[in-house]
């Protein structure tokens, strides 16, 4: 899509119930289609381009539905590890952005492709100023979904965008908790084997925490070592540096540890005032012998007391599974994720269960690889598992 291309958004007098989906011609024509949002104000969707990469961020930073995942960096950082295509709409008042879709064009193993927001995210989806701009940027991806032909468009939004036509999807939870004012508190609300749990880990074990970007090597082979252990590829190295070096003090990387020895390390991001809790590696008997999870979860929020920081967001599970039992029993409530989807060549949305028993002797030959194979196959790999 030409980044020059634009839609203008504007209600004909009389027709109160117009909508984009309603005007013939695919986004990316040559005459800009006029489509119907906005009574007062013609709203225009166009691609963005890095030199709409500072208003963009303005925009996410503003909006509530903005996320770490909307941010220009995180995309930069998929294009350059990952290759995928930046297809990404704003939406403009004149010339003022009011909306963001951040949106890849991302190949499958079988060269199909599929438009997401956002790869490698949890959240996605608009974030715009108005729900008429909202609403004008998912139509226009659905155009977009249509006209490229691509399998489906995904996305993985916090709440319903409320769009018709779109298929909703129940498969994911996210816990988000609000902070107390008070790091002690931190404590005294957690449920009480958990606080009982990490205090024991403290006293026997004396654990430290440390933080810095230079422990995303450290982070890169733990989590390398847990996902081998699990039969899952594993991110490639090169993915945790693009993120420090594209979202800088927004990436704050721990390590924990028993004495010298690292037992886990983390990649946390910090997007107003929240910190996602999002990737964690460990060591094999690092949660049996120390429980080094239940630690982390508990200093990470106590650190966020002392920041300033009023939400902490312990991330995706899928409903069901070991690690959504794990957060509920931390004291965190799940709340189900609205994504969404338009299937244009798919027929079925995306389901893909790592603990599927169909896929049990592929994860045993996984775990039993030398480490140089599954590294290497893990950097292939991991491009088509956005």
């Amino acid at each position: 899509m030409s980044p020059t291309t634009v839609m203008e958004t504007r209600r004909p007098a009389g027709d109160a119930d117009a909508g984009l989906a309603s005007i013939p011609g695919p986004l990316g024509a040559a005459d800009p289609a006029l489509v119907t949002v906005s009574p007062a104000y013609p709203i225009t969707i166009r691609a963005l381009t890095r030199a709409d990469d500072a208003a963009r961020d303005a925009v996410v930073r503003a909006s509530p539905a903005g996320s770490f995942f909307h941010l220009a960096g995180w995309e930069r950082a998929v294009e350059s590890v990952f290759h995928h295509e930046p297809c990404s709409l704003g939406a403009f008042e004149g010339t003022q952005l009011v909306g963001v879709l951040p949106l890849m064009m991302c190949r499958t193993p079988t060269l199909a492709r599929n438009l997401v927001s956002m790869p490698y995210g949890v959240y996605g989806g608009p974030a715009a100023r108005t729900e008429a701009a909202s609403t004008a940027l998912v139509e226009a991806a659905c155009r977009l979904a249509v006209q490229e032909r691509v399998g489906r468009l995904e996305l993985r939004c916090e709440n319903d965008p409320g769009v018709p036509g779109l298929v909703g999807s129940e498969l994911y939870a996210a816990f988000v908790q609000d902070l107390p004012s008070d790091p002690e508190d931190v404590w005294t609300r957690m449920p009480k084997r958990a606080r009982a749990e990490v205090r024991k880990t403290i006293e026997r074990n004396g654990l430290s925490i440390s933080a810095g970007p230079w422990y995303a090597d450290d982070l890169y082979e733990l989590f390398h070592r847990s996902k081998k252990h699990l039969g899952s590829p594993a991110l490639p190295r090169a993915w945790y540096h693009a993120l420090i070096r594209e979202l800088g003090d927004g990436v704050i990387v721990h390590v924990a540890r028993a004495s010298s020895q690292p037992l886990a390390a983390t990649m946390s991001f910090v997007h107003g005032d929240k910190l996602d809790f999002y990737y964690i590696g460990v060591t094999d008997d690092a949660n049996r012998t120390y429980n080094v999870t239940n630690f982390l979860v508990t200093r990470l929020q106590e650190m966020c007391v002392r920041r300033g920081l009023r939400r902490f967001d312990l991330g995706r599970s899928r409903v069901g599974s070991g690690p959504y039992q794990f957060k509920k029993n931390q004291g965190f409530e799940p709340r189900t994720l609205a994504y969404r989807y338009k299937l244009v060549q798919s027929r079925e949305l995306p389901n893909f269960n790592p603990s599927n028993p169909k896929t049990e002797k592929l994860r045993e030959t996984w775990g039993k690889l030398p480490d140089w194979a599954t590294r290497t196959l893990s950097n292939r790999l991991m491009r088509y598992l956005p």
